[in-house]
C-alpha cells in the first residue's frame, strides 16, 4: 500500500510559536512532504501565547462541539484552523479554555511546569484523533513530534487498533532534546485510560517523567526518528535496543527526502 496520506501531530510550529529547531522542522516538513506528492493534515495545540488575530485563526464549527471526558469531567473540544499561504497548507489547532487559554505553553512565567500537563497531553492526543475521524480522513502514516504528542501512539495502537480510520496506520515518533524537568501527575495512568488501554500498557509511567513517557511512545510506534542532533543517551540506547526502524538525525538540507523515504519503508 502506498503511504500517500501523512498526519502530522506537532508540539510546536512556527510562525505560530517562536522559531527554534523543532518549530521550524514542524513547519517545513509537511510542506516538503506535500510537494513530494503526499496528502497531509497538520495539528498542534492552540497554546494561549499564539496570536489568533495576527495568524488569522478561526473556529471550524462543524468540527467543534465534541466533549472529551478526562478524570470524570467534560472538556469541550474546540477546533481552529489557519493557513500558511506560501506553503498552501492548513494547520488545525486543538483548543479548550481550561487547558490552553493561559499565556504560556508548558510552564508559567517562573519556569514552573503546569500541574495539569498530564491532562493537557491526554486532551491534545485524543482531540487530534477524534478530529481526524470527523474529517473522514484515514492516514497511512502518523508522525508525532515532541513529547506533548507522546500519548498519540498509545491511543492509535491500543484504543483504535480496530478503528477503520487508524487500523492500518504506521506510527512514527520523533525524539527531541525537549526534556521536561518535573514528572507529570502520577494520576496520568488512570486518566489516560480509555476502552482498549490496560493498566499494563501504562505501567512504564512510573514515574511519568520525560524518559518513561518517551519510552511509552517508542513502545507504540512502528518507526523512530532522532529529531535533535543530541538526545537523552538513555532514550537513544532504548531506541536501538527496541530493534525498531530508526532514522538517525538528518541535517536540514536532507531531512525531508530522508523522512519521506522512511515513511515509505514502513
Amino acid at each position: 500500500m502506498e503511504n500517500n496520506k501523512v498526519l502530522f501531530i506537532s508540539q510546536e510550529i512556527t510562525p505560530y510559536l517562536p522559531e527554534n529547531s523543532m518549530s521550524s522542522l514542524c513547519r517545513n516538513l509537511p510542506q516538503g512532504i506535500q510537494e513530494r506528492g503526499k496528502q497531509i493534515r497538520t495539528f498542534m495545540p492552540r497554546f494561549g501565547n499564539i496570536n489568533e488575530r495576527r495568524n488569522q485563526l478561526h473556529e471550524v464549527i462543524r468540527l467543534s462541539g465534541m466533549n472529551l471526558i478526562i478524570d470524570d469531567t467534560d472538556h469541550p473540544l474546540i477546533i481552529k484552523v489557519a493557513s500558511i499561504q506560501a506553503a498552501r497548507m492548513q494547520v488545525y489547532f486543538i483548543d479548550n479554555e481550561d487547558y490552553f487559554s493561559r499565556k504560556n505553553t508548558i510552564s508559567d512565567d517562573d519556569g514552573k511546569e503546569f500541574d495539569d500537563n498530564d491532562e493537557r497531553i491526554i486532551f491534545f492526543a485524543r482531540g487530534v484523533l477524534e478530529t481526524t475521524k470527523k474529517l473522514r480522513w484515514a492516514p497511512n502514516v502518523v508522525h508525532c513530534q515532541g513529547w506533548f504528542t507522546a500519548l498519540a501512539p498509545l491511543y492509535i495502537k491500543k484504543a483504535m487498533s480496530e478503528d477503520p480510520y487508524f487500523a492500518g496506520a504506521r506510527v512514527v515518533y520523533s525524539v527531541f532534546d525537549d526534556d521536561f524537568k518535573t514528572a507529570l501527575n502520577p494520576g496520568i495512568k488512570e486518566k489516560a485510560k480509555v476502552e482498549g488501554i490496560k493498566d499494563t500498557d501504562l505501567k512504564i509511567l512510573n514515574p511519568a517523567n520525560f524518559i518513561n513517557l518517551t519510552k511509552l511512545a517508542i513502545n507504540n510506534s512502528d518507526g523512530i526518528i532522532q529529531g535533535s542532533e543530541k538526545i537523552n543517551p538513555e532514550i537513544e540506547n532504548y531506541i536501538k535496543q527496541s530493534g525498531k526502524p530508526f532514522l538517525e538525525y538528518q541535517p536540514e538540507d536532507q531531512y525531508i527526502d530522508a523522512y519521506n523515504k522512511f515513511y515509505d519503508s514502513l
